[in-house]
């Protein structure tokens, strides 16, 4: 792993992607290894909209938000090591492959995902991530995913 590995807070995970409450499903990206690896950091709470639906006295995050939230850490991890604050990217779900709940993610949990690059390099439209998350060191999710970038023209 490389020795200048980086971090996003919540401010530049803002500056990078445009997502926002109640569609900002990731708190922190850390060990952000190049374009290689990162892991994102999300704090589940029980204030979190999909919980009032999903499940009315049983709050379970949906299997879907686990996958945003693993594609948001992608993309801050490929946005930070093209500088992309401040300048309008977008990403786009290509396709989701090989997705398998395991766990069940209830408020108070943390979900930690790692996620890895399989294909993509700078310049690069389309990007292939691996990504398991985890609580407490336990499998709650794991999937591949492809998307696109669409960034800015300078």
């Amino acid at each position: 792993m490389s020795e200048n590995l980086k971090t996003a807070d919540i401010g530049l995970i803002q500056r990078i992607i445009p997502h926002r409450y109640p569609f900002l499903l990731v708190d922190k990206v850390i060990d952000i290894d190049g374009y290689k690896s990162a892991t994102g950091i999300k704090n589940v709470t029980m204030n979190e909209p999909h919980f009032q639906g999903h499940f009315p006295g049983k709050p379970i995050m949906p299997g879907v938000t686990i996958a945003e939230a693993m594609a948001q850490t992608a993309a801050v991890m490929v946005g930070v090591e093209l500088d992309m604050a401040d300048k309008e990217m977008l990403v786009y779900f290509m396709s989701i492959d090989k997705c398998k709940f395991r766990r069940m993610v209830v408020p108070g949990d943390v979900l930690e995902m790692r996620l890895e690059t399989l294909r993509g390099k700078p310049g690069a439209r389309v990007w292939k991530f691996s990504g398991i998350a985890t609580v407490d060191g336990e499998m709650a999710c794991e999937c591949e995913f492809t998307a696109m970038m669409d960034l800015p023209k300078e």
